[in-house]
């Protein structure tokens, strides 16, 4: 576990092992909470830690230590690390502890645990007064729950006896922060007798109150939502869960509504229960911190309460400290970063005692610095703690674990290092002789500073015997070894570059010259990654000559793939050297990438791709497939028509057209060159088109009479990729041969093949009637006469009484008036025309933004002594998140002369300005505030310019 060699000098003391390490704790003691009703009547904590030697065991409570062995105690027992509390009472045992943890490397503590006494309380044996209200009326009942601890409990509500439940529903909810019993309105079948059951699952108690009344009398009348339940500034953990409560009173029994302020949906892990008065967030996340509002709605009225949610965080190490052995003397700094929200406070210990806070640093490391270091980081969510051992030590030079290589080699005219890398601390000094002759630094010899000895351009004269001293305070220790110097390997053939047809075969010579003491080995490697014969045997073969390596690469079957750059490297045990060579690989274009389409229209769209690599010949051309909704299988692609109808090899853009209205689509490109079609790309992204005006209207259309007074007409519908639309369907239209007047029927099934009209005054004989058939399509129907735009506010509104505009069938928009600020509107379309009106599109829901602030700016001028200068300050709108005016975007100040306009200038956060004001005359100055819901009042000064 550590390195070191025997006799070194570790903190105060010398070791001979290399084994030993400080504690480690793999077990720590847990928050407790303890009840007076435990049969066991004991409290048992947990503490095991790692070391060698085995580390002896101390606890400690609210920073005392425990005296375990020098006097005996009734209460505490240690039973290895565990701390054992028999018949615990709260006076004497409740608190925090820790365990402690100590060999002759250092000392840990453990993360605190506190010992609580759980309990419940019984509630009061007052009786409760009863509660009397009328039918319709809404009723809270107090539970007014008695002490406890923990505080986490849940309520419950016994219904006239026990053990009925109450069932809470969309008129009865039960608060589980407070205990309260709420009923939106109150039926005839509420009144009875009630009780507060309160359950505290830790201890595995619980207690009820005594019953309550409830006294309905007769008359029932509509009362406005109320609401009185309302979740609070509430602050969640990180990854954990949350629930917000809100509910109301009122008659009838109002609708709760949830939603995050500033945006469009509740969060996706969010859950809405209990008929809308609980929201879950489940795993919560930093952006779910928001405000979140929570609406009551009933028919008499709506009520509204809006609060935040903030997300915080526990510690979590980002950077943590490790075990560290370090010489006497050098410098060392250990550090360690946590996130968290609010920031962690870092703080350090060392043996189990405070040591400081943030960084430590030391500049000249003492024995004394030895020791086990621990690092804390805490915040309110929680503490953790990462431990680690600084070892300081001093031991005299040492090669009995790492000699210098006995015999050594080195390439003629090549660089040579001789290691010399002895265990010492602190760091010695280290002198090199060859023979009896001690070596200096030069130009081609010189001692490295882990020293090792390098040698460059060395030659036969460089051969010898080599020792290496190294000596520091504590001692000194020498190592030789003998250098050979051999001849130099050297690339005598090398590859070429070379060009090859897909599917060909190609050989890459490579031969050298190289020492004959030596065995030389040859590495082919393609743009760097070594070729692995084996696993490639299809393609890559070594060429033998005699049962050994020639060098020479042969490749079979050429593919694309294996075009690029291949290096030989000739390898000895000495030295090595390489060459490299290109090839390129003539083939079938690469498929284009980024296929993406940039414009949708109706029958057409805008495709855009980026081209492919042309493998050594000229791309000829692009050709573009499709593949539909309705296609059969995953190989369905079909050529698609384009404009241009040719695209040459340049291309990167066409428009593919002939489509189908309201089709999804994707589409892929592949190019051609002189060797063929090459592979397709990734298909793009699905798109659908736009709708348009149906065209292919029904076939073998028909009729014949049923009984008395029926007409039967029956067709062939249009097929799907027909529809042109989403809301397809059919108007038929019939009249007897003799008459002027047709009747209408819309049909808004397209897959109906069938229409029966029943009139008593018909008597249908064969060829008595005409028929025809018109398509519709409630999204883009021409024919037409106009469509009507309905909308009103969902909760405030009746459908009925809603604001209606007709817009002429040329039009696919218009302009609503007249919408009030800060509220929430259903929108539909229905087209009308000689038929009457078709079935309502799907409702648009929208919300206005809050009107703008009612008063402008407050505004101070000041005008230079010179005249020429104009300084000008504002007060910012104040803005109440919660309030109904709409938040400030900008201000627009606007600053002109008679004639002439300086602006207008948009400021945000800054509330200072200055204009020049060169001329004589009169000045207007302007500052309004810019809203999202429009702009706020202007602030106009007049001034004199001189």
């Amino acid at each position: 576990m550590w390195f070191c060699s025997t006799s070194c000098v570790v903190g105060t003391f010398w070791y001979n092992d290399a084994t030993g390490y400080g504690p480690i704790f793999e077990e720590e003691p847990l928050d407790i909470v303890y009840t007076k009703e435990s049969p066991d009547r004991l409290i048992s904590m947990n503490c095991r830690a790692r070391a060698n030697p085995a580390p002896t065991y101390r606890w400690r409570r609210d920073n005392w230590e425990i005296k375990l062995m020098e006097l005996p105690n009734e209460h505490y027992s240690l039973v290895g690390g565990n701390l054992i509390i028999n018949n615990p009472e709260e006076k004497k045992h409740a608190g925090t502890y820790v365990c402690v943890a100590k060999n002759v490397y250092g000392t840990v503590i453990s993360k605190e645990a506190k010992v609580k006494f759980g309990y419940l309380e019984e509630f009061p044996d007052e009786e409760r007064d009863p509660v009397t209200v009328k039918e319709g009326q809404g009723a809270v009942l107090l539970c007014a729950p008695p002490k406890r601890w923990p505080t986490e409990v849940t309520f419950r509500w016994i219904y006239n006896e026990f053990p009925v439940f109450l069932h809470p529903d969309k008129r009865r909810f039960v608060s589980q922060s407070t205990g309260n019993l709420y009923i939106s309105k109150v039926e005839a079948s509420d009144a009875g007798n009630y009780s507060c059951y309160v359950f505290n699952p830790q201890i595995g108690k619980g207690v009820y109150s005594k019953f309550i009344p409830l006294i309905s009398t007769e008359e029932k009348k509509r009362y406005k939502a109320d609401l009185v339940v309302k979740f609070p500034d509430t602050t969640a953990m990180l990854n954990y869960n949350v629930t917000l409560e809100c509910f109301a009173l009122g008659n009838p029994a109002p609708h709760i509504v949830w939603r995050k302020i500033g945006a469009t949906d509740l969060p996706a892990s969010a859950q809405v229960s209990m008929s809308g008065a609980l929201l879950h967030l489940y795993n919560v996340q930093y952006e779910d911190s928001a405000g979140y509002e929570c609406e009551a709605i009933n028919q008499k009225w709506q009520d509204w309460h809006q609060a935040w949610l903030y997300v915080e965080a526990a510690p979590e190490w980002a950077v943590t400290i490790n075990n560290t052995q370090k010489d006497v003397g050098s410098e060392h700094t250990m550090s360690c970063v946590a996130n968290g929200k609010p920031g962690p406070y870092i703080r350090w210990l060392k043996d189990g005692y405070s040591y400081g806070k943030g960084e430590l640093k030391f500049s000249s490391l003492t024995f004394e610095d030895s020791g086990m270091y621990q690092c804390i980081a805490e915040n309110y969510w929680g503490i953790i703690y990462a431990s680690a051992e600084l070892r300081v030590i001093a031991c005299a030079p040492t090669f009995e674990l790492n000699p210098v290589k006995k015999y050594l080699l080195g390439a003629n005219n090549g660089r040579v290092v001789i290691e010399c890398k002895p265990r010492a601390a602190p760091r010695p000094r280290f002198t090199w002789t060859k023979g009896k002759e001690v070596l200096f630094n030069n130009s081609r010899i010189s001692i490295m500073f882990d020293g090792s000895l390098e040698i460059l351009n060395a030659t036969r004269n460089d051969e010898g015997v080599y020792t290496c001293l190294a000596e520091n305070d504590r001692g000194k220790a020498n190592s030789t070894g003998t250098l050979t110097i051999t001849e130099a390997t050297q690339i005598t053939v090398a590859p070429e570059d070379t060009q090859v047809m897909v599917g060909e075969e190609v050989h890459l010579q490579c031969q050298a010259s190289f020492d004959p003491s030596l065995d030389i080995t040859f590495i082919w490697s393609l743009d760097f990654r070594v070729i692995d014969f084996y696993l490639e045997w299809k393609h890559y073969e070594r060429i033998m000559v005699g049962g050994i390596d020639s060098g020479e690469l042969k490749i079979m079957n050429v593919q694309l793939r294996h075009e690029g750059r291949y290096t030989c490297t000739a390898q000895t045990v000495v030295d090595n050297v390489t060459a490299s060579a290109d090839l390129k690989v003539k083939g079938l274009p690469a498929p284009p990438g980024g296929v993406r389409v940039e414009e949708i229209r109706d029958t057409s769209v805008k495709l855009v791709w980026n081209r492919g690599a042309d493998h050594g010949s000229l791309i000829l051309g692009y050709t573009i497939q499709t593949r539909d909704f309705y296609a059969l299988t995953e190989v369905d692609w079909r050529d698609a028509s384009t404009s241009p109808t040719a695209l040459d090899g340049m291309s990167v853009m066409a428009d593919v057209v002939d489509l189908y209205p309201w089709m999804e689509y994707e589409f892929r490109v592949y190019a051609t060159n002189e060797f063929g079609d090459g592979e397709a790309s990734i298909p793009s992204m699905k798109i659908k088109t736009w709708d348009a005006v149906p065209v292919v209207a029904p076939t073998n259309v028909g009729g014949y009479g049923g009984k008395d007074g029926e007409l039967i007409i029956t067709w062939t519908p249009v097929q799907p990729q027909y529809f042109y639309g989403k809301k397809f369907g059919y108007v038929v239209a019939f009249k007897p041969h003799d008459e002027v007047d047709w009747w209408y029927e819309t049909i808004s099934d397209p897959e109906t093949r069938r229409y029966v009209h029943r009139d008593a005054s018909f008597r249908v004989k064969s060829n008595d009637f005409q028929f025809w058939f018109k398509l519709i399509d409630t999204c883009s129907d021409q024919s037409r006469l106009s469509d009507q735009v309905k909308y009103w506010r969902k909760y405030d509104d009746t459908e009925p009484g809603a604001n209606r505009i007709f817009v002429p069938a040329s039009m696919n928009q218009t302009r609503l008036e007249n919408m009030l600020p800060d509220s929430h509107y259903l929108i539909e379309v229905r087209a009308y025309n000689g038929a009457g009106v078709g079935p309502p599109s799907e409702h648009c829901e929208m919300f206005t933004k809050r009107a703008p602030p009612s008063v402008a700016p407050q505004m101070w001028r000041y005008i230079s002594y010179s005249g020429k200068w104009l300084y000008v300050w504002w007060h910012h709108i104040s803005y109440d998140w919660f309030g109904n005016e709409s938040f400030p975007l900008y201000y627009k100040v606007m600053f002109r002369k008679t004639g002439y306009i300086t602006g207008p200038i948009y400021m945000t956060g800054w509330h200072f300005i200055d204009f020049p004001m060169p001329q004589v005359g009169d000045y207007e100055l302007e500052v309004r505030g810019r809203y999202e819901g429009g702009d706020g009042p202007i602030r106009k000064i007049r001034l004199q310019g001189k």
